[in-house]
C-alpha cells in the first residue's frame, strides 16, 4: 500500500447505537463507492460507501464488533453486535487496509467518492459524482494508479475539512 500518509488529528465515530466506537489517525488511502449486488444488499441501499484506510491507523476504541454478512474469511464484514450496523471490512487480500463505512464517523461531511466500482450493476438513477468509474473491480495495478491520481484530485476537489488535507 506504500508509506502511511502523514498523521492527522484523529477522527472518531460509532455505530448507530454507539456501542462500538472507532478512531482513524491517518487520512484515507482512497474513497470509493461500490455498486455490486453484495454491497447493495449489505447496505440496504443503492451502493456502499468506503474509505479505504491504513489498517495501522484504524482502531476500535469501544465495544467488540462481530463478523456479519457472508462471514467469508477472505472478506470479513464487521458489525455492531447490538444495532447490527455494518461498520468496516477487513479484506484478507489487503492486510494493510481496512474499508471503513465513512458515515460511521461523527463528522463525515468531508467524504467525497473518487472511484466507483461495479457500475455494470448500478441502478440507472444513481449518479455519485465520482470522477473514476469501473464496470467491475479494477485490476490491482489500475487501483494503484487510481490512488496516485486521487491524491492530486484531493487538492482541488476535497472539502476544506478533509482529513487528507493539511490540518
Amino acid at each position: 500500500m506504500g508509506p502511511m500518509p502523514n498523521p492527522m488529528k484523529a477522527i472518531e465515530g460509532g455505530c448507530r447505537c454507539d456501542a462500538v466506537r472507532i478512531r482513524l489517525t491517518a487520512p484515507p488511502i482512497i474513497e470509493c463507492v461500490c455498486h455490486c449486488p453484495g454491497c447493495q444488499r449489505m447496505s440496504s441501499s443503492a451502493f456502499s460507501l468506503t474509505a479505504i484506510c491504513p489498517a495501522a491507523a484504524f482502531s476500535v476504541t469501544k465495544g467488540e464488533p462481530v463478523i456479519g454478512g457472508l462471514r467469508d474469511p477472505e472478506l470479513q464484514h464487521f458489525c455492531c453486535p447490538s444495532c447490527l450496523s455494518w461498520m468496516f471490512t477487513r479484506p484478507r487480500m489487503l492486510p494493510d487496509a481496512v474499508n471503513v463505512r465513512p458515515t460511521m464517523f461523527d463528522d463525515h461531511s468531508w467524504f467525497a467518492p473518487y472511484l466507483e466500482t461495479f457500475t455494470a450493476t448500478k441502478l440507472s438513477w444513481v449518479h455519485t459524482g465520482a470522477p473514476l468509474s469501473f464496470e467491475h473491480f479494477p485490476p490491482m495495478d489500475g487501483f494503484g494508479d487510481a490512488i496516485a491520481t486521487y491524491r492530486a484530485w484531493l487538492v482541488d476537489n476535497a472539502p476544506a475539512n478533509h482529513p487528507g488535507l493539511s490540518q
